[in-house]
């Protein structure tokens, strides 16, 4: 029986590598909370906690910054909708006072006298839900410059066959001012390479590129469609709609609301783990050190004469 005892002993050795032991000479001593939570007040410590105390107030102020922001621009949207609805009863005013176009001037109902000459036509314009274009006609005035009148709105692909010609003559027209688009914003096209008689934007920096003739810096839609065509609304100015950078305040404020999340979940998993090796060492447990060598036996214990 003595010659398989290393055999029917073997998977109590092997039970006994894979738990931690107390080490020699250490006995387990009686844990206290003071012992175990010991390490909170290391040098170490204290940093990460003064990190944890200013990092989430710091967040959430963040946070709230960006939400804030965001309720703002929702504010802003809504009463400028309210106000394109308020100046469309108004009388309508002069297009030299009313000009350069401000966010307190944009949507202000303008009236202005000349006669219509080059005309364009603005691609990839959403009215209703529907793909169509823009029929945009430059309006000479007195004062040697053009301003830009959108008379309606056609659906379809841009087609010069089926926009109509402008009336002749001197003409009086009303509509809303408009601030110049700014290609790439707003759902303003951006795309170059367009067939002759067409413009991505309406824009004066655009538009001087294509006549012979200055440019007002803004532009008219009519109030009612020329022709048949479909009137174009009024749209609030830059700055005051829910576009891009709305949301992007939106997506910024859960952010900084997350990085509160996360700095909480990483000071508890380093909490806990600290924790659990103050507890091994109050108990005087420590992995074992002698790993065995490659074959996975373990080297035999020399006793204090140093007989094996």
């Amino acid at each position: 029986m003595d010659d398989f005892s290393p055999v029917l002993h073997r998977p109590l050795v092997e039970t006994a590598r894979r738990t931690a032991t107390p080490r020699a000479g250490n006995h387990p001593r009686t844990r206290t909370v003071e012992g175990v939570y010991r390490f909170l007040l290391t040098p170490r410590w204290w940093g990460i906690n003064v990190f944890l105390l200013l990092s989430i107030p710091f967040c959430v102020f963040m946070g709230s910054w960006q939400l804030g922001r965001f309720e703002d621009r929702v504010d802003s949207h809504r009463e400028a909708e309210a106000r394109i609805a308020t100046d469309k009863r108004e009388a309508a005013r002069p297009l030299d006072d009313l000009l350069p176009v401000t966010k307190a001037t944009s949507g202000k109902q303008a009236t202005v006298s000349g006669r219509y000459d080059t005309q364009l036509l603005v691609p990839d314009r959403t009215l209703d839900d529907e793909d169509g274009y823009y029929v945009l006609t430059l309006l000479r005035t007195g004062t040697g410059r053009a301003l830009p009148v959108v008379r309606g709105w056609l659906p379809g692909t841009p087609d010069p066959a089926k926009a109509p010609a402008a009336p002749t003559g001197e003409v009086t027209v009303t509509g809303a001012l408009q601030a110049s688009e700014t290609p790439g914003s707003n759902g303003v096209s951006a795309r170059g390479g367009l067939p002759g008689g067409q413009t991505a934007a309406i824009s004066s920096a655009s538009l001087v590129n294509l006549v012979e003739y200055d440019v007002y810096d803004a532009w008219l839609t009519l109030n009612r469609g020329d022709s048949g065509m479909k009137a174009v609304p009024a749209t609030a100015p830059n700055g005051t709609g829910l576009d891009l950078k709305a949301f992007q305040n939106l997506g910024y404020t859960a952010e900084w609301f997350a990085f509160v999340g996360f700095v909480i979940f990483m000071w508890f998993r380093l909490f806990r783990r600290e924790l659990e090796f103050a507890r091994d060492a109050e108990l005087g447990l420590v992995p074992d050190e002698d790993e065995g060598n490659e074959d996975g036996e373990r080297e035999p214990a020399r006793s204090e004469s140093g007989a094996v």
